[in-house]
């Protein structure tokens, strides 16, 4: 017996946010993809361990309940060391005096010369890390992820301490050019979206304004573009709109899961009811 269109498309997009969870792409130093799907994924299984009771073989959500939990008692202990290593990371981050822009919008930049009162010297950013690197002594077997930030680190700042530090003693010298990656990276990305090309090379030149060199004039671009009829230009806006739809969905999952989550389960126990009753009404009616 075939299954309503709908509900199955609602299921769908239900696994197709689990299988985002082991998906989530990683923007270090901070936001970690595997935590970031695991926290996502707990999301997903408290609103699904919320539905009403069911039979299991013959509901399909209360079936993805149980491999979801399973999912999440199995990398439980992973998880939870993976979330203390990125505790201890914003800890060095904060001894380091990271700029907050890092963790916001790349418009709203902090100069870490001006977030205290009294002058930070390179001596003191010194003392600090290395004080918190003693405190930081992970157990290599129960704690693999915080072990392997610790060796890490402590490699890098034997080898590297002491030329990271000049920031501190320059004024208006920057800690780091995240500020200049992040704008790069958003001029590419939105070449990408206009280009519809993977590789942004051969706009590297040009980027955004390339439409404008096939013109000689304004004038003439502007002939140009009218002469696409107001017909297909609608239709290909509906064709762009139906397919920014999965980025969408993904975009409101990543932002807030449980909203998104909870759309899709509610819109899914709305059409379940829905044939429900369409199926009592025809076992009356017959």
């Amino acid at each position: 017996m075939s299954r309503d269109a709908e509900l199955v498309a609602v299921e769908a997009q239900i696994r197709a946010a689990i299988r985002d969870c082991i998906n989530r792409t990683s923007r270090k130093p901070f936001q970690w993809g595997g935590l970031s799907g695991y926290q996502q994924l707990e999301a997903i299984g408290a609103i699904l361990r919320s539905l009403p009771c069911r039979e299991i073989d013959t509901d399909y959500l209360s079936l993805l309940s149980v491999w979801v939990d399973l999912a999440l008692s199995n990398n439980l202990s992973v998880a939870l060391d993976l979330a203390e290593a990125h505790k201890w990371l914003r800890q060095i981050a904060d001894c380091l005096r990271y700029p907050e822009y890092s963790k916001r919008s790349a418009d709203n930049v902090i100069d870490i010369t001006q977030t205290n009162s009294s002058p930070l010297t390179s001596f003191q950013v010194r003392r600090e890390m290395e004080e918190l690197l003693q405190q930081f002594m992970p157990d290599h077997q129960q704690n693999p992820a915080q072990f392997t930030l610790k060796k890490k680190l402590q490699k890098l700042w034997d080898k590297y301490g002491t030329n990271l530090l000049h920031c501190y003693d320059i004024p208006g010298l920057p800690a780091d050019n995240l500020n200049i990656e992040s704008l790069f990276s958003n001029l590419r990305r939105h070449q990408r979206r206009i280009s519809g090309r993977k590789s942004t090379v051969e706009l590297r030149d040009f980027g955004q304004y390339q439409v404008i060199f096939v013109a000689e004039t304004e004038k003439q671009l502007l002939e140009q573009i009218q002469q696409v009829p107001i017909t297909e230009y609608k239709i290909q806006r509906r064709k762009l709109a139906l397919a920014e739809v999965p980025r969408q969905r993904k975009h409101r999952l990543h932002h807030d899961p449980i909203t998104a989550i909870q759309g899709l389960v509610n819109q899914h126990t709305e059409i379940l009811s829905l044939l429900e009753s369409q199926a009592l009404k025809y076992q009356l009616d017959s």
